[in-house]
């Protein structure tokens, strides 16, 4: 996976007061960790790390960080980005700092390529079942995300984790036999047909009770209109 080069600034304002003097100056507040150096805490450019996320093809991205007064630079994962429920402005941003010979255990997205036989031919349905695949790999390995090959999938056939072939340096993980894509059969047109009638005569009867409940009411109103009729006077 390529770098990203992204510059930061340390940061001394903390808690909620001081991420909204943060966010006031056009920075985002942003925590980084990793496993061998203490947690700090870092502001990032808010229009330059708004760019970097849209313009990344996955939301795998591997930073080469330049903190402000530090000699060097940082390898760093983006592992998570908070949001503002109503605005969806960004609020928060956590960092995973790691070394070029750590291998990495995240997720990454998985995606199909070509069109399924049995959706070409059968007249299913491609079902995309697991969404991400867990991976290990050096920082450098790491793929942005998996690309599966479902042409040959035929209907009521699943893809399954242990039949992707994962990159070069990279090992998929979890359970082997959890689906991944599935080509579903199509639905039978004698279930359509009879779906279709059922639905049909279900408006014919409300109909035709409704008519019935009008009908009785008329009924009943015009009995309370006789009753209401004035008596003739007695010459």
């Amino acid at each position: 996976m390529k770098t990203v080069a992204l510059k930061a600034f340390p940061r001394t304002l903390k808690r909620r007061k001081g991420s909204k003097v943060v966010r006031s100056q056009g920075r985002i507040p942003a925590n980084i960790y990793g496993k061998s150096i203490q947690p700090g805490n870092l502001e990032l450019d808010t229009v330059e790390f708004d760019n970097l996320v849209h313009a990344s093809h996955s939301e795998v991205i591997l930073l080469d960080l330049k903190v402000e007064g530090e000699t060097g630079s940082r390898l760093a994962l983006v592992q998570d980005v908070q949001h503002h429920a109503l605005s969806g402005d960004m609020l928060h941003v956590d960092l995973h700092e790691v070394t070029p010979d750590e291998k990495v255990t995240l997720k990454v997205p998985v995606e199909s390529k070509g069109e399924p036989a049995g959706v070409k031919n059968g007249g299913g349905t491609l079902e995309h079942v697991l969404l991400k695949l867990r991976v290990r790999a050096f920082p450098k390995d790491l793929p942005e995300q998996i690309i599966v090959d479902v042409s040959g999938l035929e209907v009521g056939r699943s893809l399954h984790v242990g039949e992707i072939v994962a990159p070069e340096g990279v090992e998929i993980l979890g359970n082997m036999k959890v689906s991944v894509f599935t080509c579903a059969a199509p639905t039978k047109e004698e279930e359509v047909v009879a779906a279709a009638g059922e639905g049909g005569k279900q408006p014919e009867m409300l109909k035709e009770k409704k008519g019935e409940e009008g009908a009785a009411a008329a009924g009943k109103d015009g009995a309370k209109a006789d009753d209401k009729k004035p008596a003739d006077k007695k010459k």
